[in-house]
């Protein structure tokens, strides 16, 4: 005689066990119908489970994300289903739920076309609208591989083949399709009536280049049409603003094969890189960073002492000279160590903040690279602060203010925090990690956010605050970090002389705000659609002659504008205003100034700003006023 209690804390006594589906139809015929799946003391389980003791439960319904990842797995399934119907030579592998919908890949004789993507869609849709019922039972692995064998199914035989002997394995069944999986998943395939089929790609088997290259089918999945609709929208409005598209329209940066994930940049881009290394680096000044330089290479056995080597040789770069192994740094950290260590400290000269602008490189699978996004040659606006413990909390409280500030400049508003905690595979004891954790949580506390948790996604050497931005289309990006780490510094033998004149460790906080500034440029190319503000536009003014006979008159203006460090060019082209006009605009310069026979008289100019906006004739001056007030305003 079960007792359930449900999430508003009211309590519901049943004679017998009980599915969650039935005490959903308990409780109201209208939650009987949306309920998807169950949470049962915490765990995500059908609707079709038994309940047979006094539980907690939350009946979930597509409202909530539980509710929607059940959704997407389910699509996944009924995406495989329809592929078997159709080419039923086919063989499904795996198929799981990734960021705002699903995949799966197949094995078949041929790659799909986009003319069968629309025919496996179609088919989607006519087997969601028969409403098959969804049903689960379990099998031992060694019966449920001979299943998956018998209906020639290979590749789901040899997943369940690296099951440890003895264990039971579930299968889900819909139709005439049956799928190994875990679940949970919806109970029956009506409740999947909103979802499409984006891509197709190709995908190695277990992701090694070894084994047979497999078809891989992309699709999305939402609870309501307008959710969906939102979502391409915002598809194809990433798609006009695609960093790598407007790098080569507005000629800021290129990439090539000689250089796979390495950015050649040109002039333009690399003004706006120059732009936001110089704010970055006042940033540093302001809050008492020292800026430094290290070595691009250091030996191994220095790896070897801070526990990268063991934890992320994968991915280093490495090289050998005179019989010496060493790697390219993927990081800057051990290096600012061998800074700090080359003085002795006191306890008064803590914190001791270093700031490098750091080039780093890491060994990224070419199928990971992705413009400035993802790359292995990038610069990191990299701080590392050596303290003593009970300075841990101001210092990261002084930190969370600055981020904060920095993103707002660079106009991005929404900020969410996160707070990675300890990983699997790790280096510190458990004390030392619970000491790390609650020092960020205590200085998050402090500073007022709000924050959620991620376990087992910190750092290997320490817990970490991550910053996450949004955009002006809503998406998210990983951004800054804060770090605690109790290890490295005493791996590396950093010290400093205590009141007391004992020798301390001091704790080394890792930090950064912009992270990539690579990854950070296209952000804020995207962010923006290109058209920086006056302040980060590679440039600011284009002063443009209507005929040659104000040619000297614009260079003279744009000479002028340079002097006082405006990023300003001429277009002296002998074209039709109108057309230097339409073309300027398309570079997304903030300003144009039309200069003709009566400007050059009255020594004035013609202001278009951008977006056409008709800003009317003035002196130079008073623009210059103009403008200097924006770029100060960060607008």
């Amino acid at each position: 005689m079960p007792v359930i209690r449900l999430p508003d804390g009211s309590e519901r006594p049943f004679d017998q066990a009980v599915t969650v589906a039935q005490v959903a139809a308990s409780i109201g015929p209208g939650l009987a119908k949306a309920a998807l799946a169950g949470k049962v003391d915490g765990k995500l389980v059908d609707t079709s489970y038994l309940i047979t003791q006094d539980a907690t439960l939350a009946i979930v319904t597509d409202k909530y994300a539980d509710g929607l990842e059940v959704i997407r797995h389910s699509t996944a399934h009924l995406l495989a289903y329809a592929v078997k119907e159709l080419f039923p030579e086919a063989q499904v592998t795996i198929g799981p739920v990734i960021d705002n919908g699903f995949y799966y890949d197949f094995s078949y004789k041929r790659p799909f076309t986009p003319e069968d993507l629309e025919a496996i869609e179609k088919k989607m849709v006519e087997l969601a609208k028969q409403d098959e019922p969804v049903t689960r039972k379990v099998l031992p692995r060694d019966e449920a591989v001979a299943y998956f064998k018998s209906i020639g199914e290979h590749y789901k035989a040899e997943i369940i083949a690296s099951i440890p002997a003895g264990e039971d394995v579930s299968l889900y069944t819909e139709g005439k399709f049956t799928d190994l999986c875990r679940g949970p998943h919806v109970p029956s395939t009506g409740k999947l009536k909103v979802f499409k089929l984006m891509k197709l790609a190709g995908a190695y088997w277990r992701g090694d280049s070894k084994n047979e290259m497999l078809q891989r089918v992309y699709g999305t999945a939402w609870a309501k049409k307008e959710e969906q609709d939102a979502y391409l929208h915002m598809l194809e409005e990433a798609e006009k603003r695609d960093h790598r598209r407007l790098g080569k329209e507005l000629d800021l940066f290129h990439m090539q094969e000689e250089a796979p994930g390495l950015v050649f940049w040109h002039p333009k881009g690399w003004a706006i890189w120059q732009v936001v290394e110089q704010y970055m680096r006042q940033i540093y000044r302001d809050h008492g960073y020292r800026e430094v330089r290290c070595p691009q290479i250091l030996d191994k056995s220095l790896w070897e002492k801070t526990g990268h080597w063991e934890n992320y040789r994968d991915n280093m770069f490495t090289t050998e000279s005179e019989k010496r192994d060493y790697a390219v740094k993927p990081m800057n950290c051990p290096g600012h160590i061998l800074v700090y260590n080359a003085a002795l400290h006191s306890y008064r000269d803590l914190p001791f903040r270093l700031g490098e602008f750091g080039s780093c490189h890491r060994n990224e699978p070419s199928g990971a690279l992705h413009g400035l996004m993802r790359v292995r040659g990038f610069v990191q606006d990299d701080g590392h602060i050596f303290c003593a413990e009970e300075q841990i909390q101001s210092e990261v409280t002084a930190f969370n203010a600055l981020v904060l500030k920095v993103y707002k400049d660079f106009g991005f508003e929404e900020v969410a925090v996160k707070l990675a905690l300890r990983p699997q595979n790790r280096v510190g004891s458990d004390e030392v990690w619970d000491k790390s954790e609650e020092a960020l949580r205590q200085a998050l506390r402090a500073s007022g956010m709000h924050w959620d948790e991620l376990p087992g996604e910190g750092a290997f050497y320490g817990p970490k605050i991550e910053f996450h931005i949004k955009d002006s289309i809503g998406r998210s990006w990983q951004c800054g970090t804060m770090q605690v780490d109790f290890s490295m510094p005493a791996r590396l033998g950093a010290e400093y002389v205590a009141e007391d004149n004992s020798r301390k460790v001091p704790v080394m906080l890792h930090r950064a705000v912009l992270g990539s500034l690579e990854r950070f440029i296209g952000m804020l190319i995207e962010h923006h659609a290109g058209a920086l503000p006056a302040w980060l536009a590679p440039v600011q003014v284009v002063v443009a002659c209507i005929s040659e006979n104000q040619a000297d008159y614009a260079e003279h203006v744009a000479q002028m504008l340079k002097k006082q460090g405006v990023r300003a060019e001429s277009d002296l082209r002998n074209d039709k205003i109108t057309y230097k006009i339409r073309d300027l605009s398309l570079q997304k310069f903030p300003y144009i100034l039309v200069v003709g026979d009566k400007e050059k008289q009255a020594q004035t100019v013609a202001v278009r700003a951008r977006g056409n906006v008709d800003l009317g004739v003035m002196p130079l001056a008073d623009f210059m006023a103009r403008l200097s007030g924006e770029i100060l305003q960060r607008h």
